[in-house]
């Protein structure tokens, strides 16, 4: 049966291979009630399986350092904290000995009890931590019950596949045989869960936040994956199959070509320069993005310093992650956003709050804002790194001057404490800010005049603008990124930031997306920021098609009245020039069967 998904893009990469169904499950526990005179043989033992699984993942854990390096082993360090949770602990030993349940049981029943509340909070990171307990559940369970730990590596396959699963913990997903899994499905998962950064790590193609697709697939059937536009493809006919392989093979060609040729400008042919930057999640990510040929990084996300974490970070550690960036690209510009909280990233270090709609509630410059020693922690570090490059600091989701002002402020400050205490750092620093509302649109003229710079997320802009969540499937059709709306307001956008002589960036999907790219560069917006991955696609789109036809075609969208006609504009004004078959399930907005 064919099936199409389109989920979240987490890990670059087109693939094409048999399926092979994952299920990562605790063991089925027996109901065993013990004498009294044996309960505390079952404390004595469930604190040696505890021992024992802690033992275990810093083996895991110094490995993964080694292999993969010091942040994603970091992953591993609340799994470990966790083991030691007073809670968890306690009330196992309190079941052992109230009940005079085996110790298997009542660890079982706590962990209910635990995944049980986390899963009413709704929130995908917290969601996301659900992986954490899994894995320790497993490990404990299987420790208690005498039982074999299974090997997930799946080496022993007899040819390399596509691995589906409803989701992989932060263990399974390190020990994968990277010869024996072409790429990955999952049901679940965001772009910053834990298995998504390790897949990322090990350059694995992966697709995750694909409903229910574990549960439609079969072993064997083929399956295309494609981890840089996010869409899975079961059963393809053989002209899709043909479409993507000849995708790969290109995208691959551009690779090699701009390997041998990154110092070569990122250029249109009628000599419009267009600064092509990268899109990064970890440190570890930037030689990546200068091996394809990135000019600086346009979008260093930082909450990979949160997630999972049950205390904030300390100022050295995020110096050395934002210095380790900074290093890589000593001649380019590094943009680094502030922690981007709330909505769908809360750490378990905040208090959360109850909120019907978190995505319009207490998220990203407001949380910061709110919990000025968090921040101002982030801002010094920050500006310890401007040291050692052009680092530039960015702040997500403003809508009034007054933020801009705030943040200003807290950083004069801790630049004031800096110099007191003899700490190196650039008093020429940049402070800019991401435009991702219809209202910092509407104001951008104002805040043009307290920021350096723009850049514009448009992930959020299109949902805020168009009221869609963007994650909702059934709302999909409605999610359109070439609404005239969304054409206009990158216009006015751009427009505010030439009339305040500062740089306008686009650093949102839109600047991955091939068609989305020749309007850009059409409203006169040629900075753009992706993923590593994406880099070559968009340097040979540049490369291929003449500014002047873009303004053009820019021109007319502007007039259209339809995302259907700013859509076709657009085709026909870059197909003179590029090849779009190349680019299967990127660029077309319409709804996906």
């Amino acid at each position: 049966m064919r099936i199409v998904r389109d989920g979240i893009a987490v890990s670059p990469g087109i693939v094409i291979g048999p399926a092979h169904v994952l299920r990562v499950e605790v063991p089925r526990v027996p109901h065993v009630t013990i004498p009294a005179e044996e309960v505390e043989g079952e404390v004595a033992a469930f604190h040696d399986a505890r021992g024992w699984a802690q033992d275990r993942l810093r083996d895991i854990q110094e490995r993964t350092a080694e292999r993969l390096g010091t942040v994603e082993a970091q992953i591993f360090e609340p799994q470990i904290l966790m083991l030691d949770d007073g809670d968890l602990v306690a009330g196992t030993v309190e079941y052992i000995r109230s009940n005079h349940l085996s110790a298997a049981r009542a660890f079982e029943l706590r962990m209910l009890e635990f995944e049980s509340a986390w899963s009413r909070t709704g929130h995908p990171m917290v969601m996301d931590r659900l992986n954490d307990l899994l894995d320790i559940e497993m490990r404990v369970v299987r420790r208690l019950l005498d039982l074999p730990d299974p090997d997930y590596s799946l080496g022993s396959l007899p040819e390399p596949v596509v691995l589906v699963a409803r989701d992989l913990t932060p263990s399974v997903t390190v020990q994968l045989d990277r010869n024996a899994i072409l790429g990955v499905a999952t049901d679940a998962g965001t772009r910053t869960s834990h298995s998504a950064i390790l897949a990322r790590s090990l350059h694995l193609p992966a697709v995750v936040s694909l409903g229910d697709l574990s549960e439609q697939v079969e072993d064997g059937a083929t399956v295309v994956l494609d981890g840089r536009s996010g869409r899975v493809i079961v059963e393809p006919s053989h002209e899709e199959r043909s479409r993507y392989a000849e995708r790969d093979v290109k995208v691959r060609e551009w690779e090699q070509e701009l390997v041998l040729l990154a110092h070569l400008d990122s250029v249109t042919p009628d000599h419009q320069p267009v600064l092509l930057r990268a899109n990064i999640d970890l440190p570890g990510e930037a030689p990546d993005a200068l091996i394809h040929g990135a000019q600086g990084i346009g979008l260093y996300r930082t909450e990979f310093l949160v997630v999972g974490r049950s205390a904030p970070p300390e100022e050295e550690e995020q110096y050395r992650c934002y210095r380790q960036v900074a290093e890589v690209f000593p001649d380019d510009a590094v943009y680094i956003r502030t922690f981007d909280l709330g909505g769908d990233k809360f750490p378990l270090f905040l208090n959360m709050p109850a909120e019907e709609n978190p995505f319009l509630g207490w998220r990203a410059i407001r949380v910061c804002l709110d919990m000025p020693e968090l921040f101002r922690k982030q801002l010094r570090a920050l500006l310890r790194a401007t040291a050692h490059g052009d680092v530039r600091i960015m702040i997500p989701m403003v809508n009034q001057v007054e933020e801009v002002q705030r943040t200003r402020a807290l950083l004069e400050e801790e630049a004031d404490n800096l110099k007191r205490d003899g700490v190196a750092f650039n008093p020429g620093y940049k402070l800019g800010i991401m435009i991702e509302t219809p209202a910092a649109v509407l104001v951008a003229h104002e805040l043009a005049r307290y920021a350096d710079f723009f850049s514009i997320g448009t992930n959020d802009l299109v949902q805020y603008t168009l009221a869609v969540d963007r994650g909702n499937a059934r709302l999909a059709p409605l999610y359109d990124p070439f609404h005239p709306a969304i054409v206009r307001l990158l216009d006015m956008t751009g427009a505010a930031g030439r009339a305040a002589g500062i740089e306008v960036c686009v650093c949102g999907e839109m600047a991955g997306n091939p068609l989305a790219v020749f309007l850009l560069l059409g409203l006169s917006i040629p900075s753009l920021s992706v993923g590593p991955g994406s880099l070559p696609e968009i340097k040979k789109i540049i490369r291929s098609v003449p500014a002047s036809a873009a303004h053009a075609a820019a021109h007319e969208a502007l007039r259209a009245s339809t995302g259907r006609e700013v859509v076709a504009i657009l085709e026909r004004g870059i197909a003179e020039h590029l090849d779009l078959s190349y680019f299967p399930g990127r660029w077309n907005h319409t709804p996906t069967e």
